[in-house]
């Protein structure tokens, strides 16, 4: 019978204590997930890549700051959503320009199968781009990758009603953008499925 996989916190611990090989386990473990946040937050492979690497590099630093108070996955989300808001700070253009939006809002043929959901996908995520960072750090926890208001609030160190108010007004300036989507059964399936699995691993 095949042991137990250690815990996340018992792994942060041996890494703190010394362990060479504990902290990489923990990237393991978890570097598919933090990518897709930073993906579906940035909305760059390339800028998400760094922030994922920034905050592991981080994480790895400040491991004994962990206090146990959270799960270690709920530690690791909140420093890879914090570089990836850090680096949409210092950004002073928006990653996507106004026409590309319209352009994409403007397609609406219908595909069908994965090519429609990579198209609704992609719509949503140049949608997402034109969002304050607070709010599309919100709306990707939520809506895109299924997080319950709790657990978000914990990853972005805010009240549970102040990610209530920024989901809802993120919704309220997608909705004129994205509001050919919303009779595609497909586009819900996007959100949804994919939320579900990231969830789960």
């Amino acid at each position: 019978m095949a042991r137990p996989a250690v815990s996340d916190a018992d792994l942060l611990t041996r890494h703190i204590a010394g362990d060479p090989h504990a902290f990489s386990e923990i990237v393991k473990r978890h570097r598919d997930r933090m990518w897709a946040v930073a993906l579906r937050t940035l909305g760059d492979p390339d800028e998400a890549a760094d922030a994922v690497q920034d905050a592991f590099v981080s994480a790895y630093r400040k491991a004994d700051s962990f206090r146990g108070e959270a799960a270690v996955t709920t530690w690791l989300h909140r420093i890879v959503v914090n570089a990836c808001l850090d680096r949409m700070r210092r950004k002073s253009v928006r990653p996507v320009a106004d026409d590309e939006l319209v352009e994409a809002a403007e397609r609406d043929t219908p595909v069908q199968d994965q090519t429609a959901e990579r198209e609704v996908s992609m719509e949503v995520s140049s949608a997402l781009r034109l969002l304050p960072a607070d709010q599309r750090a919100a709306l990707v926890l939520v809506d895109m990758m299924g997080y319950s208001v709790e657990d978000a609030a914990q990853v972005l160190g805010v009240p549970s009603g102040t990610v209530k108010s920024r989901c809802a007004r993120g919704r309220a300036k997608l909705a004129p953008i994205l509001s050919h989507l919303r009779n595609r059964s497909d586009l819900t399936r996007v959100s949804s499925a994919k939320g579900a699995e990231l969830r789960d691993g």
